[in-house]
């Protein structure tokens, strides 16, 4: 008998890969990514050399608890700032699996439908956070800005060479102006 998985292990690897690999681009701490599918069980888990002991605990706290509000990591974070009373029950729901800062964002196919959530720590909030978006628009999935809404923010190409892999991504904010970033990450997994 086989189960039937949201979001399989080749994808969460790829996640991870890139994640990891975006955090060695820009310098930052040794990280820990944590990749769960819809039902909040661990697909893959990745902690390069030097990352903290609670660091896993962590990761797996802001992807977790951003599946079980529907919510990314930053925006329970600022949704639960005037909030303490319900922070602290969420927190006593989650017997202590509730991480509310920044670095836990959901996983979107293209329609929109939430198919697991990534949860990345080691070095600031807003840089877990950024590894995570990179990890997930690099596996050709989308996730939710902090405003709510789904993200226009999309893949546009992909070159792979072996384990290099160059990402172009785009991105236009409400309103403003499309931007357009390009990034070669060097990843531990071979695409061809």
């Amino acid at each position: 008998m086989r189960l039937q998985t949201s979001l399989g292990l080749d994808i969460a690897l790829r996640i991870v890969s890139i994640a990891l690999a975006a955090g060695r681009a820009e310098k930052m701490l040794p990280l820990t990514v944590v990749v769960l599918d819809i039902s909040g069980k661990i697909i893959a888990s990745q902690s390069e050399d030097g990352s903290g002991l609670m660091r896993f605990d962590i990761a797996r706290g802001k992807a977790w608890g951003a599946l079980g509000m529907g919510m990314s990591s930053r925006l329970i974070r600022d949704r639960l700032a005037t909030r303490p009373s319900f922070q602290a029950a969420l927190a006593n729901v989650a017997d202590g699996q509730f991480v509310p800062v920044p670095g836990g964002v959901l996983v979107l196919q293209a329609d929109g439908t939430v198919i697991g959530a990534v949860g990345v720590s080691g070095d600031s909030s807003e840089k877990d956070e950024y590894c995570a978006i990179t990890g997930i628009l690099g596996a050709n999935f989308s996730w939710q800005h902090v405003d709510g809404k789904k993200s226009t923010a999309k893949c546009s190409q992909q070159n792979v060479d072996g384990n290099m892999l160059t990402l172009t991504l785009s991105c236009r904010p409400e309103g403003g102006e499309p931007r357009i970033s390009r990034a070669s990450f060097k990843v531990g997994l071979d695409f061809r």
